[in-house]
């Protein structure tokens, strides 16, 4: 798990900036191009096909730390995290799409205090409730901070008050990266007292989350892992670890299938296309139909995008756009998941 920032500075440049770099970074990308707010779905992107390409540049992939992304199932609303880079506070942020145009980035109604980050939105699968991760301090206040799961249901247009879930879910260890299936069973990472994390699930049965199990060694695996994703008919696992293969460095994305006895397939590596030299990605998702592949992922500047000489105004400019060696959400289609499977004999393929 890792800890982010975003300040009240940041805020206000990412929302005034937004709007201005729309037409200049998503040309080509827009119907409006006259204002340049974008329309269509998915922010008016060009849907990516079998290489993974970076998702809304100068909006969602905005040069700060980027990460958890989650879609309305109307595909009308955008959640996702963003941050800075010294990682002491961070928040969700939401781009709706009304009279099939979009709005620039907004903090969500329960992530707009400063006293705590909030991360890690996950809509459920009829998009009634938002789960997420936050360490907003219950009770007393000489109590150390701990991050919990919370949930906020849908009111209207609106968000109703944050919801702490229960002691069945959350300890005093960490809970974190809440993932829905379609019967709401639960999957979420769990810090234990030694430092490491592991995957547990808990299934939602009549009205409450049963007491949960953790997840065997093929999903639990490597020297640790984080932020698990589970598809909405459980039928495979994404999970972000270390340690699961010699000589590979760095938190790469592994995928394991759900077989027929109900088991687990050994752990695969999603492969260079998702994983990078660098090995920094830990938060994975999927588009509403299942399409497309969301996933964080870091790289620097390509050769093509380098002045000729450095100057201020270079380096300023930077901090305001992706690829600059901070986490960016890129998308790819997810076709190549299903050959995965097949080759693994996974539940469903």
């Amino acid at each position: 798990m890792k800890k982010f920032i975003i300040i009240t500075l940041s805020f206000l440049v990412i929302s005034t900036s937004c709007k201005q770099q729309l037409e200049s970074r998503l040309a080509g990308n827009i119907s409006n191009e006259n204002d340049g707010i974008p329309t269509g779905e998915y922010l008016g992107q060009t849907l990516p096909g079998l290489e993974p390409i970076l998702f809304a540049p100068g909006i969602v992939s905005n040069g700060l730390n980027n990460r958890d992304i989650t879609i309305s199932p109307d595909g009308n609303e955008i959640y996702f995290t963003s941050s800075t880079s010294d990682y002491s506070y961070a928040t969700v942020f939401c781009v709706k799409r009304e009279d099939n145009e979009w709005s620039i980035p907004k903090v969500t109604s329960f992530g707009s205090s400063t006293n705590y980050i909030v991360i890690e939105p996950c809509l459920s699968y009829d998009g009634n409730q938002l789960f997420y991760a936050s360490d907003k301090l219950i009770g007393d206040s000489s109590i150390a901070k701990n991050m919990n799961i919370w949930m906020v249901e849908r009111e209207d247009d609106n968000w109703g008050e944050p919801i702490l879930l229960d002691s069945t879910i959350n300890t005093s260890q960490g809970e974190y990266y809440p993932s829905l299936t379609k019967t709401g069973t639960l999957y979420f990472t769990r810090e234990e007292p030694n430092r490491i994390n592991n995957i547990y699930r808990s299934k939602y049965i009549n009205g409450s989350y049963a007491l949960p199990e953790k997840l065997p060694e093929q999903v639990n695996c490597g020297r640790n892992r984080f932020n698990a994703y589970i598809s909405p008919d459980e039928s495979f696992i994404i999970i972000p670890a270390i340690g699961v293969e010699k000589d590979v460095a760095g938190t790469n994305y592994y995928i394991s299938f759900r077989n027929t006895d109900n088991g687990w397939s050994e752990p695969i590596n999603m492969g260079d296309k998702i994983n990078k030299d660098l090995g920094r990605g830990w938060s994975a998702s999927l588009s509403p139909d299942g399409k497309y592949l969301f996933f964080m992922s870091s790289k620097g500047l390509s050769n093509q995008s380098k002045p000729n000489h450095l100057s201020y105004e270079f380096f300023e400019e930077l901090q305001t756009h992706p690829q600059n060696g901070n986490p960016d959400i890129y998308w790819i289609s997810s076709g190549f998941i299903k050959e995965l499977g097949i080759k693994e004999g996974g539940l469903g393929f």
